[in-house]
């Protein structure tokens, strides 16, 4: 299916990040997994029989020479996959997060996808095709808490969507998946204190919080980004999609509901009272 492509797998060393480079290795395609710790790269790219790349793409640097390095090796640079992410620290909320954990934690995760997509994308347009798939959460929903994670993870669904916009003229493709899999993130009595806390609190129903602390492993997710890849979805781009054990599902792209309307060009503008009538009658 993706003999002869290079693909990049950002956070490639374990998880849902090694089980798609193992699926993509599996049908052929050549394979850079990246990954901070040099220990754990070395032994994915043994695994998927691919190149490993130590350091955080985060740092443009770091990005550059990722790319480079799946051209060098490959010859192109096909597929872009990024599964890198890190955890809000327990306890995180607005009443106590630091700038610099925030800032740190959009950089791992907002950062890390528009650096790679930034050092991936002319390469793409230039050899006239390419597919990204970025990776978000349900954590975007704000239903989990937190603060940088899923401001994090929102901006990713906004920049792929206009990454998608953009690039579609070019036969590039971007999608997003956001993935319900049990990984070193969703795992551990911090984690489950934390799910359980937000059950108690109500931000998570009895159901949700269920499926968050009985997740699949990440095989059972990994077929979504090899489809999402493959020339099968060649017209499938600016979507984000949910892949959580065997449930396979879709965001509806957001559209705005009707609420009021009059012409700015005959009415003054609405009054207070005017707006919060409008508003009371949603």
């Amino acid at each position: 299916m993706f003999a002869g492509r290079g693909a990049v797998v950002v956070g490639g060393t374990r998880g849902i990040g090694l089980a798609v480079a193992e699926l993509l290795a599996a049908q052929g395609a050549g394979v850079v997994v990246s990954g901070r710790d040099a220990t754990a790269a070395a032994a994915a790219a043994e695994q998927v029989s691919g190149v490993a790349h130590i350091g955080s793409p985060s740092d443009p640097r770091t990005a550059d020479a990722l790319i480079d390095t799946c051209v060098g090796e490959f010859g192109s640079i096909d597929i872009l996959i990024n599964c890198a992410g890190t955890a809000e620290p327990v306890g995180s909320s607005i009443l106590n997060v630091s700038s610099a954990q925030f800032r740190a934690l959009l950089d791992a995760h907002v950062g890390t996808v528009f650096e790679t997509c930034r050092a991936a994308a002319p390469k793409m347009v230039a050899q006239g095709r390419g597919a990204i798939v970025n990776t978000s959460s349900f954590a975007f929903l704000g239903d989990y808490g937190g603060t940088g994670y899923p401001a994090g993870k929102g901006a990713v669904n906004g920049l792929t969507r206009a990454i998608a916009a953009e690039l579609r003229e070019h036969g590039v493709r971007a999608n997003v998946v956001c993935p319900g899999a049990r990984t070193r993130l969703s795992t551990g009595s911090d984690y489950e204190q934390h799910i359980a806390d937000l059950n108690r609190r109500g931000l998570l129903d009895d159901v949700s919080m269920q499926g968050a602390l009985d997740a699949a492993p990440p095989e059972y997710v990994a077929p979504t980004y090899g489809y999402l890849v493959s020339d099968a979805a060649r017209d499938v781009t600016g979507r984000i999609f949910i892949a959580a054990g065997n449930f396979v599902g879709e965001f509806a792209r957001p559209a705005p509901g009707f609420i009021g309307y009059r012409d700015h060009h005959d009415s003054p503008p609405y009054t207070v009272d005017e707006v919060r009538g409008l508003l009371q009658e949603t």
